[in-house]
């Protein structure tokens, strides 16, 4: 008996190592909270002229970032401090941005999505904020997470955008490097296809815990 357990839950484990792939964003986000992905739709005039106002943005946000470039030591940490131009420049437009409330009611600045924003026709418009460098834009580098949470970002039926920015090196400056705006892309995520890679945890209570320690000093 013992040894038909151990062996079904080998298998579990087994079937649990094995990654999910292709999961579209809309459905995962439709299980998640109840909430539709709208794709954007080229024939729609108020879609077309949300598109023409990103655009204006991500063009402003260019500009801003260059007047004086970000100092990082790590192009990988320019992701960070893009996220304030781009609410500035949104706001800048008309277009009524923030950190997304969450199902609580509060708001939440971690995870997906980065912000939201109320467009002219007065609707919701979830918007992830991102950065790339063209070396690697055609590798299978991971670049895009989203994690459940109990209180989560998504509370309404909306487009989810995305705008990315290639980053390059301008100078340097001491110990830091000068970064800069060289292009940007706006995306349509409702077409985005996501994998599942299951990882087994635990917390300190149970890492530090007294039948663990073998020895311990100060």
């Amino acid at each position: 008996m013992q040894n038909d357990i151990s062996n079904e839950l080998e298998g579990v484990i087994a079937q649990m190592l094995k990654p999910l792939k292709g999961l579209p964003l809309n459905i995962v986000i439709e299980g998640l909270s109840d909430n539709k992905v709208v794709p954007f739709n080229e024939n729609d005039t108020k879609d077309i002229r949300v598109l023409e106002v990103l655009k204006e943005v991500a063009k402003n946000v260019k500009y801003n970032v260059n007047l004086n470039g970000i100092r990082r030591t790590r192009a990988n940490e320019v992701g960070n401090d893009i996220e304030p131009y781009v609410k500035e420049a949104l706001n800048a437009v008309g277009y009524k941005s923030d950190i997304p409330y969450t199902c609580s009611g509060h708001k939440k600045s971690t995870g997906y999505p980065d912000l939201e924003f109320i467009d002219e026709f007065d609707r919701l418009n979830y918007l992830e904020c991102k950065t790339f460098n063209i070396k690697n834009i055609d590798t299978t580098q991971r670049s895009f997470y989203l994690s459940p949470s109990e209180d989560f970002k998504v509370t309404q039926d909306a487009h989810h955008f995305g705008i990315s920015f290639e980053i390059i090196e301008d100078g340097r400056e001491k110990n830091k490097n000068i970064y800069k705006i060289h292009s940007w892309k706006i995306l349509d995520l409702s077409k985005l296809k996501l994998d599942v890679k299951y990882e087994f945890n635990s917390d300190n209570k149970r890492l530090y815990s007294k039948e663990l320690i073998l020895a311990e000093g100060g």
